[in-house]
């Protein structure tokens, strides 16, 4: 199961500079049903499978100047539980620490008078995470990912921006894959880039209360097996939406979505993440 980069409302901002942020989230997501080339799948193991992940995430912030331009660092540590159930029960729940992701970004263009920005980030998640090859889901994916995102936003209204951000992912080789490439010995597998296209609005109710919706459009990442191509392109289009107050002591935010159309792979049938940030 992969996934771009999810943004929250207003991330395209640019940050003030020279401050330090921490945040915890909560994040859950439950997945039931299996598509193989969009034909939702009846028989076998993916019969009616049920996954439940559910993710405590530490990430902490800071942000700085290079030259003009504003530029932010983190880093960002998970530590979950991924538990199968229904067709699936019979698989071990997996518990531990997640994959560790260093991310910067830096804004080529903020103009805060008009509200318009343009940002470029990247992200590195190293293999660091739980594994075992012999369980078919871990908290670690047992290779390195890379990510480039960029981002645009702007007004469309008074209180309402537009934004929009595409972001590439790159998948390192994953030589110990067993029970996850349903195999009783380790193969390789690789997996061809994704690419994530995510945009909507994001309307500013007052000085305490933001709103927006996305939508996203997920393509490509095709997997092979020892060389072998699967053909499970992914084609997966779904939303999320997102609520946001802003207080004295920190920012609370609040975001619900799902899949709406799934070409290959598992359907995520929920997402629910509550977070809370605050600076130092």
């Amino acid at each position: 199961m992969s996934w771009g980069i999810d943004l929250q409302p207003n991330d395209i901002v640019a940050p003030m500079p020279w401050k330090n942020f921490a945040s915890v989230s909560y994040y859950n997501s439950e997945y039931a049903g299996f598509y193989n080339n969009g034909t939702k799948v009846t028989k076998g193991p993916n019969s009616s499978p049920s996954i439940s992940n559910s993710s405590a995430i530490l990430r902490l912030a800071t942000t700085y100047e290079l030259d003009e331009y504003i530029g932010v660092s983190y880093i960002q540590l998970p530590y979950g539980t991924v538990r199968p159930g229904g067709s699936l029960a019979s698989l071990p729940t997996a518990t531990g620490v997640g994959d560790i992701t260093l991310a910067s970004a830096i804004w080529p263009y903020a103009n805060r008078e008009t509200r318009t920005y343009f940002a470029i980030a990247g992200y590195l998640t190293s293999p660091t995470g739980t594994y075992t090859s012999n369980q078919a889901l871990n908290l670690g994916e047992n290779r390195f990912k890379t990510d480039i995102q960029m981002g645009f936003q702007k007004p469309l209204f008074d209180r309402m921006d537009g934004m929009i951000a595409v972001d590439t992912m790159w998948f390192g080789g994953h030589s110990q894959c067993a029970a996850a490439c349903l195999s009783s010995t380790n193969v390789s597998l690789t997996q061809k880039p994704l690419t994530t296209t995510q945009l909507g609005p994001i309307y500013t109710i007052n000085q305490t209360f933001t709103v927006a919706a996305s939508y996203f459009y997920v393509a490509g990442g095709a997997t092979s097996i020892n060389n072998t191509y699967l053909n499970n392109v992914i084609n997966t289009q779904r939303f999320l939406l997102s609520a946001q107050a802003h207080y004295p002591f920190g920012r609370l935010s609040l975001q619900y979505g799902r899949d709406m159309d799934v070409k290959n792979g598992y359907f995520q049938s929920r997402v629910l993440a509550l977070r809370f940030l605050t600076h130092f």
